[in-house]
Order: structure tokens, then C-alpha cells, then sequence
């Protein structure tokens, strides 16, 4: 075991009563893909034919501002197998509102989007990670649980396709639980002056998934994850 290893495990073990999912322990073979920012028609379905095309699932962190414009959407991503999770009622960062109102919006979101699917929503994500300790307490008093990465396709920044596959890959390993985007969020989901990369999503998807699959690890939702493995988490606090 690494000092680092040693170092991780100290840190979840003192930090896990407040933490964050970043990981999946005990999952040989498998890692956690996960999409935010959508469902949107210009690259989730692309996507979803990628995951089809590998028999991989995938958890997809939404906005409720992209769903009320694409609710069938929505549903053919469930209907495909895959994970509904909350990304938040818009792309607004939760730590620019109080606590109560954190706890409104989440508790809001998560009970539109289980009207909508007739199912339970159990992880939230915030938009761009940004979170404190109040802002974690808030979201968890909307029972709901944060979920953050320890992975990233890096595909919101404007890089080549190739150093975002090769960023996808530096943490390869079982239960590495990787952030992507299927989607870019703009001012109908409260971000002003953003400008999206360009950025070959479904291509990156598969170009991740088949170097996994190189390396022996094919890609399940965090839902499909925890069935077998058990979640790791520790505290994640940023602005």
C-alpha cells in the first residue's frame, strides 16, 4: 500500500460522516460513468447509442431547465437503462443562495423529476461542484446525497479530443467514478456568457469507453455500481 493509499483511507475514514460520493470500492471490472448538464437532442442520443453500442449504463446528472424543453428525452434515457440523478433546477452555483434556499431547490428538483419518471432520485450533483459544508447539509435535508467525481473527460475546457481521452484514462481503474457532460449549459439554465467548446461528445464517449474496455473496465451506473460494490465517500468543500 502506497503513502497515498494510506492517505486516502485516512481521509474517508475521518471525513465520510460528511462526504461525498467519489468513488465505488469492491467493483473488479467496472468503473462509474456519469453525464451532466442534459438531456439534450444535439448529443444525448448519440451518446446513449454509444453506451448501447458497449452494453454499458450510465448515470445522468439532469437539469430540470433542460428537461421541462426535452422531457421525452428524458424518458428514453430511463427507458435505455440508464440512471436519472439531480444536477439541480437550473446551472446556478448553490453557493451563492442560503441554506434554506439550497434545500428548496433541491427538494423541488428531486420531486419534479420523480413525477415525471414515477421514480425515486437518490444522488445530487451541484452544478460546477461547487459546495460547503452548509450547502451539503441543506442538500442532504432534501434526502438526497451529493455526488461528486474522482475522473474527468475535461470536456468543458478547450482542449484537443485526444488530451480528453487522455485525462479520461489518467485514473483508470475499478470504481473511478468519471465526470462527463452530454450537454453545456446556457442562459435558459442561468449561465450568462459561457462559451461552450467545441467538443465530439458521443465520439469521446466511445473512444473513453473502448480504451476501458482495453484496460478491463466497462462503464455501469453508480446505481449499478453499488449493487455489487459499496460507495466511498469523503468531504469535497469548494466554491
Amino acid at each position: 500500500m502506497t503513502f497515498r493509499d494510506v492517505a486516502r483511507a485516512a481521509l474517508l475514514r475521518a471525513t465520510e460522516p460528511i462526504g461525498s460520493v467519489q468513488r465505488v470500492a469492491d467493483v473488479e471490472g467496472q468503473f462509474v460513468l456519469t453525464y451532466d448538464d442534459g438531456p439534450d437532442p444535439r448529443y444525448t442520443p448519440g451518446i446513449l447509442e454509444a453506451l448501447r453500442d458497449f452494453n454499458a449504463t450510465a448515470t445522468f446528472f439532469v437539469l430540470l431547465s433542460k428537461v421541462d424543453r426535452n422531457p421525452n428525452l428524458l424518458r428514453e434515457v430511463k427507458a435505455a437503462g440508464h440512471e436519472i440523478a439531480l444536477h439541480g433546477i437550473d446551472h446556478q452555483r448553490l453557493t451563492n443562495f442560503t441554506s434554506a434556499e439550497v434545500t428548496r431547490r433541491t427538494a423541488a428538483g428531486k420531486a419534479r423529476l420523480e413525477d415525471t419518471l414515477g421514480a425515486r432520485i437518490e444522488w445530487m450533483r451541484p452544478p460546477y461542484g461547487a459546495q460547503r459544508f452548509s450547502t451539503w447539509r441543506a442538500v442532504r435535508k432534501a434526502n438526497v446525497t451529493p455526488v461528486m467525481w474522482s475522473g474527468t473527460f475535461w470536456d468543458w475546457k478547450d482542449i484537443a479530443h485526444e488530451a480528453r481521452v487522455k485525462k479520461a484514462l489518467s485514473g483508470a481503474s475499478p470504481g473511478v467514478l468519471l465526470l462527463a457532460h452530454d450537454s453545456f449549459p446556457d442562459a435558459a439554465d442561468g449561465v450568462i456568457g459561457a462559451v461552450e467548446p467545441q467538443v465530439e461528445r458521443p465520439r469521446l464517449t466511445r473512444d473513453v469507453l473502448s480504451a476501458y474496455a482495453d484496460r478491463g473496465l466497462q462503464a455501469r451506473s453508480l446505481g449499478d455500481s453499488l449493487k455489487v460494490g459499496k460507495k466511498e465517500q469523503w468531504a469535497w468543500f469548494s466554491d
